[in-house]
């Protein structure tokens, strides 16, 4: 590995604070320091997403009062809880994945966690309905746009970011952390959440305790941008200097790729948003578990799937990537029906299932950061990503919860495990035909 020799150093030798340590080949040393930076960030921006989501029905007492008598309201209740921010996910997958690209990793970390710094703090300070009138929707619609922008691009420049960190044999490891600081993030969002509500009456919740854990998520943002800003950058020197690529340039050149993430992304995203999101809630409908019960076990069942990340992470680089995919895949397209009709009344049977899927799932998640890096070059590798993975989430991962809702409004909720099922066949025969990198060192 070598250093490039015109890097200015201070008297210890190290460089000098505030400037970028680029190498001419390799990741950075220093690796925990990137890996820290990259997880405490993602930590912070799904804490942020994952808030908006457990205080949902506060907010939209307090923003989408009923009987309004005014029409625009339910409109903007609908478009902001449900479409706006899986639509700006893959917009900011594009935009800032293209200032990762343009600017630098560093760059773009550091944009992504102020983006939703300051949409967390919108939300915090947005006005009541009865202050403000249509005002006080369209703010909050405004803080939901600035969200999935900077969730979108947090995933393309984050991905990039722990991938090219990484030293040899690692990538996979490094790769886990992604779902590690996700899943940590939404765990202490449904903490922070449930001791509000069992602190504070139900009219402090509505007059201001729903505030708070945005607050909270500003002031968690600035010390993650503390953190990244003494990351350092993991683009080459080479690649620095190299011409500026366009904002499409990734679609228009690597059309083929762009469809693989996609194909990747399909079945990992709706099983994760299945298991991890909507099945407590498929139990209590079709199984009528209690939802206290349901919910002790999804917060089980959360902090065993991130156990397991890393665990599956290295694997993956002694192994490959494609056993794992494989065994995801194939175990989830055979096994989600008989999963989820064993969903029972009982506590334990959802546990059970849970705990199972996510031992499964763990073949897609802990490795599917490394898994996109690896498929495009340095130059656009971050919107190379960003942008179709935020799509295929918003298409496939965001609309599960209603996809299953509206099977089930159909009489035909059976019809749901097979659709996910359908889905994990396809992702399937996607990685039957992926090319095994694991063992190819990293363009950077």
């Amino acid at each position: 590995m070598t250093r490039v020799s015109e890097q200015p150093q201070d008297a210890a030798g190290g460089p000098q604070p505030g400037r970028p340590d680029e190498w001419r080949d390799g990741p950075p040393r220093r690796t925990g320091r990137q890996l820290v930076a990259a997880s405490v960030g993602n930590g912070v921006e799904w804490y942020d997403w994952f808030a908006y989501s457990f205080l949902a029905t506060y907010i939209a007492d307090e923003i989408f009062p009923e009987g309004t008598g005014s029409s625009l309201v339910p409109l903007l209740s609908t478009f902001a809880v449900f479409a706006v921010g899986f639509f700006m996910r893959p917009v900011g997958g594009l935009l800032l994945g293209s200032v990762a690209d343009r600017a630098g990793r560093r760059a773009a970390l550091t944009l992504t966690i102020l983006l939703m710094g300051g949409s967390s703090l919108l939300v915090a300070v947005t006005p009541t309905y009865a202050s403000a009138g249509g005002l006080a929707p369209v703010v909050l619609v405004a803080a939901r746009l600035l969200q999935g922008l900077s969730v979108g691009g947090e995933f393309a420049a984050s991905t990039t970011f722990l991938v090219e960190s990484a030293g040899p044999g690692r990538r996979g490891l490094f790769s886990s952390f992604q779902y590690v600081s996700t899943t940590a993030g939404q765990l202490v969002a449904s903490g922070v959440a449930a001791l509000l509500v069992s602190t504070m009456s139900d009219g402090q919740m509505h007059q201001w305790g729903w505030r708070v854990p945005f607050l909270f998520g500003a002031l968690l943002s600035l010390a993650g941008f503390w953190v990244r800003r003494g990351a350092r950058e993991t683009r080459s020197e080479q690649q620095a200097r190299a011409p500026r690529p366009g904002l499409f340039d990734a679609l228009r050149l690597h059309p083929r790729e762009s469809l693989l993430i996609v194909g990747i992304t399909a079945g990992g995203t709706i099983a994760y948003y299945v298991w991890t999101a909507y099945l407590p809630t498929y139990a209590e409908v079709n199984a009528g578990l209690e939802k206290s019960d349901a919910l002790v076990s999804g917060t089980i069942s959360l902090v065993f799937f991130m156990l397991l990340q890393p665990l599956g992470g290295m694997l993956s680089d002694r192994i490959g990537r494609k056993p794992l995919l494989l065994a995801f895949a194939i175990g989830f397209a055979v096994l989600c029906v008989p999963m989820l009709h064993a969903v029972g009344d009982s506590f334990a049977s959802l546990l059970l299932v849970q705990c199972a899927g996510m031992v499964l799932l763990t073949g897609y998640t802990s490795i599917a950061a490394a898994v996109n890096a690896e498929i495009f070059p340095a130059r656009v590798r971050a919107t190379g990503i960003g942008f179709p993975y935020s799509l295929a989430v918003a298409l496939f991962g965001g609309t599960a919860p209603y996809v299953g809702t509206l099977f089930e409004d159909l009489e035909i909720p059976d019809a749901f495990p097979w659709y996910v099922a359908a889905l994990c066949l396809l992702s399937a025969l996607v990685y039957l035909r992926l090319p095994e990198r694991s063992g190819e060192e990293l363009e950077r």
